[in-house]
């Protein structure tokens, strides 16, 4: 790696948190070797418990792809997405997580002022403004160093309920938070690829030493539901629900029948349709995602957790 020099220093608050005291993330206190110190730059509220998202540096369309993808989906449902920064998968789940307004951490090898890759430097400014954070447990000029990265891995895991690895070839730096976040007690999700592909003999070698297939989409809610629990979940579905389905936004208020629900002016068909049509479509797809139910009288209304 050849020698860095300072960067135009990003921008926005500092915080030193020490082992023990206000601040420093509890999750990381059981973790074998704990650090004692993290430096950073931006929110230090946003270091809970969230989602490691992490894959190859010299990543594929396919896995920064699906870093990005996955990393929009965990965000939208409030969860802090944790990576490392790096060029690849680390960047394409940052930039996922920040697209759709989300809070991203990332965990750098070398101190903060001292930025790696340099390349870099406007996506980290993003996450500070956007109310993340860039830490590390090394002082502000320290140098990224081949043995820093390693050790900051565990970092990257502890912070973390669970590490979702989207790709990753043999050798590879990734298997080392993989250790981490077992050695932490945390669950490891992998994203499957080709066989035939030398960037996935990694992801797939952890999949066969037994951990977690994300599959597709329904397994990777279902893993986010499993997680970090349905409540905070099944708030954000309903919160998206109410603002996308006036429809859906009617019956929270009472139970409507289809007749009523026909005869509110104050529910616009956003579809150029057939209006009993479009209420009945909707109705089904609200009932069948468990939004709503059907009562005994004929009426819908809004199903109460």
């Amino acid at each position: 790696m050849r020698e860095l020099r300072p960067t135009q220093p990003l921008e926005g608050e500092r915080f030193v948190l020490s082992y023990g005291r206000e601040g420093y993330p509890e999750q990381l206190m059981n973790i074998p070797d704990p650090p004692s110190k993290l430096y950073g730059i931006g929110d230090p509220s946003v270091l809970d418990l969230g989602l490691a998202i992490i894959g190859a540096r010299r990543a594929t369309p396919y896995g920064r792809t699906v870093a990005e993808k996955f990393s929009k989906a965990a965000a939208e449902h409030g969860i802090t997405i944790i990576s490392g920064g790096a060029l690849g998968c680390d960047s394409a789940a940052h930039r996922g997580c920040l697209s759709v307004g989300g809070k991203t951490v990332v965990v750098l090898g070398g101190g903060c002022d001292l930025i790696y890759p340099e390349s870099n430097r406007d996506l980290f400014q993003e996450v500070v403004d956007k109310g993340g954070a860039v830490i590390s447990e090394r002082q502000w000029q320290f140098p990224p160093l081949p043995y820093t990265f390693r050790a900051r891995n565990r970092i990257i895991a502890g912070l973390a309920r669970a590490t979702l690895i989207v790709e990753a070839g043999l050798p590879s730096g990734t298997f080392s938070t993989a250790d981490d976040a077992l050695s932490a007690n945390r669950d490891v999700l992998v994203v499957p690829g080709a066989i035939t592909s030398p960037h996935s003999r990694g992801a797939n070698r952890l999949l066969y030493q037994g951990a977690t297939p994300v599959i597709d989409d329904e397994t990777f809610e279902d893993m986010l539901v499993d997680l970090f629990g349905c409540m905070k979940i099944q708030d954000m579905r309903k919160q998206a629900a109410t603002e996308n389905s006036p429809l859906y936004a009617a019956l929270q208020a009472e139970a409507l029948t289809v007749d009523a629900l026909m005869k509110r002016e104050t529910i616009v068909n956003p579809k150029d349709r057939d209006r009993l049509s479009w209420i009945m479509v909707e109705l089904a797809k609200l009932e069948h995602e468990g939004f709503i139910e059907r009562f005994p009288n004929g009426s819908y209304g809004a199903v109460v957790v």
